[in-house]
């Protein structure tokens, strides 16, 4: 009779697993819709400030224009504050706000 492997005891099911125990909020820039900034210049800095592709901020900018605001770029607070920053900067209105998950 022929042994067969314990599937339970497979080599690449065995060892330490690392758990993440810190948690870190994360926020959301919010860039907000208005009737002054052409969506070329949002194109722009999205691209300029928060390193977009053209395509993901054209697709942005399309969602800010038809929903009246848009979270462009997800992080933690200190990487997204001189972000955002830079975008108010430039005449377009945006926040940061706490990203909720559930």
């Amino acid at each position: 009779m022929e042994k067969t492997k314990d599937i339970a005891t497979m080599p690449w099911e065995q060892g330490d697993v690392d758990v993440l125990t810190e948690n870190t909020p994360n926020y959301c820039i919010i860039v907000w819709n208005d009737d002054v900034n052409s969506f070329d210049w949002v194109i722009e800095t999205l691209v300029e400030v928060c390193s977009h592709s053209v395509e993901q901020a054209e697709q942005c900018a399309m969602m800010i224009h038809y929903k009246g605001k848009y979270a462009v770029k997800v992080g933690s607070y200190d990487t997204l504050k001189p972000m955002c920053e830079a975008i108010t900067e430039r005449g377009i209105g945006a926040t940061i706000e706490q990203n909720v998950r559930r």
